[in-house]
């Protein structure tokens, strides 16, 4: 059967399901009328009736009585009978005696009354089902109002059930009928829960910031067993119809991921049947592991959006493309299957989400095709500088350079006397670097729009080195900020837009600034003096000197010329310097440090060392005692040379944890190592890492020592063993005694670009031989001549071929497209856009 008709087939049938839920005008008359008398010998075990008790009809009841009527079709088809109770006038029974009865309807099950309703809050069809549903599936139905509510039922169902959350903004509405209907069907399979607090919604972590719109997440709790890790969550994408939802969980009952066979153009998967385009992922024998788990990384991604098929090369005859690696079948009759090639599993994302993808990919790949006989042998453009290859994709880009002034030969001198403070940026348009830290450069003056006295420059060192030459600018890219009457700070920190910021704000206070008081001494030390830069720098460092340490002030105020614009300092030496040490249990000349707003602040005694003495000494002060490593922050603790004692976590560390290792950072020789941890949530690059270190991913969190400078062994923390200070302690011992058997061993290898550089001058040598090069050597030295290498000759290749399969080992598993020949595409769009630089 085509997929067509399965989709056509299917639909009838759920439609057919569906037809009782839309209420017909022209049927016989379901409400019935009786005595009460009659209605109660009617009741049945077991059978649930709604009853609405009225002496005789008032005008404002009319409406709802019609709303009953209407209502009594589709909750015939819950088992639920409609009836209305005609009391005479002189019962004074329970239901019919009490003068607010008759504003009210009961829900009945057998002789047993369940829920009584006011009738102002049944006021259509959908508020009646809605209700009577929700109160008949009471316990079936977890209603919950906060987080910790969710995470309870969440961990009771994981490795078991899974669960259907379900956010309606009021309950009676159409989305919250929908839902009912869905639980009384699904809700032997899947738990449904079910909030109308839209704080709740937010706390589950929903993008969505409407909140007055309904929401439903299938949660994936079944293959959950870890109580810390919340269970996987697929919101609906569609309005709450009962329609969309039993689509929605049709598709989250479909396997993940289909395993084929056949020919694809045979195959037919729900998903298909529903008007879902299903993507193959081309498979063979040697790669089928790595392929697989390619296959399910997209398929969580496209969960609900499309499906996702395993295709083995080796079992199917496709005559197609070797280098093929991702096929796309869409639901539309007589559209054949689209075989593509494809560097990553985002693109493969990016094609079911955007249409207009197929076209752009396969014009990309006609141009290859052109091509790929002038390049197969020329390996010398494969681009190996990840920062060039990102500038060059993305020159097209033009950058918001409003915000910075250019300067030249003629106004660089001029427009430092304008502005309080000048920040001004070397750099050459041509090399790649400097342009991505111009587009760093761009976010920087974006954000300090508006900020008084400073000013945002740069320099274009390739049309004016004059300009650098007399600025001793002596690399590319530099940053330097001016100070009328001062001489300039460099910038020599990581250059992302939030490092710049900061330290182009901290570069606006004096440093050590100088204090007048206690009072002004003591607001410094709780980070609220200067106010403006409260939000950029975590410690304090005050400098707390006497009238007789002149000569360890002088080496102190050094320092803070030094360091300025990386930390702020202060420095007290007033007469009661002394009253003011006393207090942290100091003498002068003393450092105060104090961390996180000055709850704790710790006090340093100053020898007499020199300024350089200090500026070692307070970069390693100004570092968090337990902190987290990230990308930015970890060239500050390598340069320590020391081994590392890191707590990997995949998200935030308990309290527990974090106490255990701060006492243990605290109470250690502070020279000893580097105690840190690593969230793996805010820095996913740490998932490679211990990929790196482990066969196996371990479970988290785990401890890890590794000495990346000696030997570069890496030992696990035993992971039957608590995370505590004594624990950990006491393994240390067995480490340092040879008693423990490293898990890994990393390789000395340098990590070197997989070829050779160009040599412009050699290439010019060979193509205008007559003329001679610029080069100066020793007279009587004949300069040594080198062949220009080929840049698709054997030499290029043999260089470092292991540099692929090393990417390979330290890439995410299923981000990247293995499968028939991924390194081929790879190589051939890198390839072309390092020929066009």
């Amino acid at each position: 059967m085509s997929a067509q008709k399965d989709r056509w087939v299917f639909s009838f049938s759920f439609l057919l399901f569906c037809a009782s839920s839309i209420p017909t005008r022209g049927s016989m008359r379901l409400l019935q009328e009786l005595s009460p008398q009659e209605y109660f010998s009617s009741l049945q075990a077991g059978r649930a009736s709604l009853a609405y008790f009225s002496h005789n009809v008032s005008p404002g009841a009319q409406p709802f009585l019609e709303q009953i009527e209407n209502s009594a079709e589709a909750l015939q088809d819950y088992g639920v009978s409609v009836v209305k109770v005609n009391c005479p006038k002189e019962d004074v029974s329970r239901y019919c005696g009490k003068e607010n009865a008759v504003r009210k309807a009961y829900l009945f099950r057998g002789n047993m009354l369940i829920r009584e309703f006011p009738t102002d809050a049944l006021f259509d069809v959908n508020s009646i089902v809605a209700n009577v549903l929700f109160a008949l599936l009471f316990n079936e139905v977890k209603y919950v109002e906060t987080l910790a509510d969710l995470q309870n039922i969440e961990n009771a169902l994981k490795g078991r059930s899974n669960m259907v959350f379900a956010y309606v903004p009021a309950t009676g509405t159409a989305e919250h009928r929908a839902v009912m209907e869905a639980a009384f069907a699904y809700g032997t399979v899947h738990q449904f829960v079910l909030t109308t607090e839209a704080t709740l919604l937010k706390d589950t972590g929903s993008d969505e910031s409407d909140v007055s719109s309904a929401r439903l997440l299938f949660c994936h709790c079944q293959q959950a067993t870890d109580l810390a890790e919340p269970c996987r969550r697929t919101a609906m994408g569609q309005t709450l119809t009962m329609l969309n939802i039993h689509r929605h969980l049709k598709l989250m009952g479909a396997p993940l991921v289909t395993e084929v066979a056949e020919d694809p153009e045979k195959v037919s998967t729900v998903h298909l049947q529903l008007g879902l385009p299903l993507v193959f992922i081309l498979s063979q024998k040697e790669t089928y592991e790595a392929d697989r788990r390619t296959a399910e990384f997209v398929a969580w991604q496209l969960l609900g959006k499309a499906g996702v098929a395993l295709l083995s090369r080796d079992l199917v005859d496709l005559n197609i493309l070797l280098r093929s690696n991702v096929a796309l079948k869409t639901p539309d009759e007589g559209v054949p299957i689209k075989y593509l090639v494809l560097e990553d599993t985002d693109e493969v994302i990016t094609l079911v989400e955007d249409k207009n993808k197929i076209e752009q990919i396969q014009e990309d790949e006609e141009e290859d095709e052109e091509d790929e006989d002038e390049k197969e042998n020329n390996n010398q453009d494969i681009q190996d500088d990840q920062v060039v290859e990102a500038v060059s994709r993305d020159k097209k880009r033009e950058l918001p350079l409003e915000q910075i002034l250019v300067l030249t030969e003629e106004t660089f001198h001029s427009a430092l006397l304008e502005t309080a403070r000048t920040v001004v940026l070397f750099y050459a348009s041509w090399e790649a670097v400097s342009l991505a830290v111009l587009r760093s450069y761009t976010e920087v003056a974006d954000h300090l729009k508006g900020t008084r006295g400073v000013l945002l420059s740069r320099v274009n060192c390739w049309d004016w080195p004059g300009v650098c030459t007399k600025e001793n600018v002596t690399q590319l890219p530099t940053i330097k900020i001016y100070e009328k009457g001062e001489r300039s700070v460099m910038y020599n920190g990581m250059w992302g837009t939030e490092e710049l910021t900061s330290f182009i704000m901290l570069s606006r206070v004096s440093c050590p600034l100088k204090l007048a008081t206690i009072d002004e001494a003591e607001g410094y030390l709780r980070g609220e003096f200067p106010s403006e830069l409260s939000s950029y720098h975590h410690t304090s460092l005050l400098g707390v000197f006497s009238t007789a340490t002149s000569e360890a002030r002088e080496a102190f105020e050094e320092a803070g010329n030094i360091l300025r614009g990386h930390v702020t300092m202060g420095m007290y030496f007033e007469d009661d310097a002394l009253a003011l040490s006393r207090k942290y249990a100091v003498s002068p000349p003393a450092l105060l440090l104090a961390r996180s707003g000055g709850r704790s602040v710790e006090g340093i005694a100053l020898s007499k060392q020199s300024a350089q003495d200090m500026v070692r000494m307070i970069r390693y002060e100004s570092l968090d005692i337990f902190p987290e490593i990230t990308v930015q922050n970890l060239p500050r603790y390598l340069q320590f040379r020391k081994p590392f004692l890191i707590l990997f976590s995949d998200g935030d560390i308990s309290q527990m944890e974090s106490k255990e290792m701060l006492k243990l950072a605290k109470g250690r020789p502070q020279q000893a190592f580097v105690a840190c941890w690593l969230n793996l949530k805010k820095t996913p690059v740490g998932r490679g890492v211990l990929k790196a270190y482990f066969a196996t991913m371990p479970s988290l969190p785990v401890l890890v020592w590794v000495n990346l400078h000696a030997g570069g062994q890496v030992f696990k923390f035993p992971s039957e063993q608590s995370i505590t200070e004594m624990n950990i302690l006491s393994w240390l011992e067995k480490l340092k005694a040879g008693l423990e058997i490293p898990s890994s061993t990393l390789s000395e290898e340098d990590w070197k670009p997989p070829l050779p550089a160009y040599d412009f001058l050699q290439m010019m040598e060979a193509a205008v031989p007559e003329l001679p090069l610029h080069t100066s050597h020793r007279r009587g030295d004949t300069p040594e001549r080198h062949p220009p290498k080929s840049p698709g000759g054997d030499t290029a290749v043999r260089e470092e071929p292991a540099q692929e399969t090393k990417a390979e080992k330290v890439g995410s598993p299923g981000r990247d497209l293995r499968g028939t020949a991924p390194r081929l595409a790879a190589r051939e769009k890198q390839g072309k856009r390092h020929s066009k630089l």
